[in-house]
């Protein structure tokens, strides 16, 4: 079982393992982190791969980067260059819709706490902290499903679903390993320690993680 004991040693396993793969992710689509560009990348990555979504994220921020620009472009403009997310006529509404509320009831600043940004349509739990975390570089714990995955197998936290794991590591996780485990273990999560055969034989945790709840380890 992975505990804070060995956690350093971990994450720096992890880090030297993920350079050795291709770079996706919010902060591939937003390298500059700007708070609204990451929440429409966000958004726009929901049930999409993280390839069509930097693509899709670079082509719609050549029209529009402010919720200004994108309110003043057609939703039917929006669907056209972000396809093919998946969703993207819902996700086109969505943007619109957020854009509108950011103008409206914050004053064109995409709000910085996790309470505030959950109020925005879309926005679930998984997107505020990204936003806070990449967007405003402020402590919180971004937990997809490669986040609870692993930790999960590691037996670093019990969980059921993500909103649980999230909660657990808020009380167990040392608060300097907050904002980078996600974009660690997404990557790490793709491409060793995947969903149903994860790579046991080339992971260089093999001797501390326990595996739980693996039953085809390559």
């Amino acid at each position: 079982m992975i505990s804070n004991r060995v956690l350093a040693r971990v994450f720096r396993a992890v880090e030297s393992t993920n350079r050795g793969f291709q770079k996706t992710g919010i902060s591939v689509a937003v390298p500059d982190r700007d708070p609204y560009r990451t929440l429409i990348a966000c958004l726009l990555s929901l049930r999409t791969k993280d390839e069509v979504t930097d693509v899709a994220a670079a082509r719609l921020f050549t029209l529009a980067e402010t919720p200004q620009k994108m309110l003043a472009l057609p939703e039917a403009a929006i669907a056209k260059t972000v396809y093919p997310v998946g969703f993207y006529r819902t996700k086109a509404a969505t943007i619109h819709a957020v854009s509108r509320d950011i103008i409206e009831r914050f004053r064109g600043q995409v709000p910085d706490t996790i309470d505030a940004l959950l109020t925005l349509k879309g926005v679930g739990r998984k997107t505020a902290n990204l936003v806070v975390t990449l967007g405003y570089g402020r402590p919180g714990i971004c937990v997809d499903t490669h986040v609870h995955r692993v930790t999960n197998r590691w037996g670093y936290v019990k969980t059921r679903a993500p909103d649980e794991t999230e909660s657990a590591l808020r009380k167990t996780l040392p608060r300097r390993y907050w904002i980078p485990i996600n974009d660690l273990l997404v990557q790490f999560g793709r491409n060793v320690c995947q969903p149903v055969s994860p790579r046991c034989s080339i992971c260089p945790l093999a001797t501390l993680c326990p595996r739980i709840g693996v039953k085809h380890p390559r």
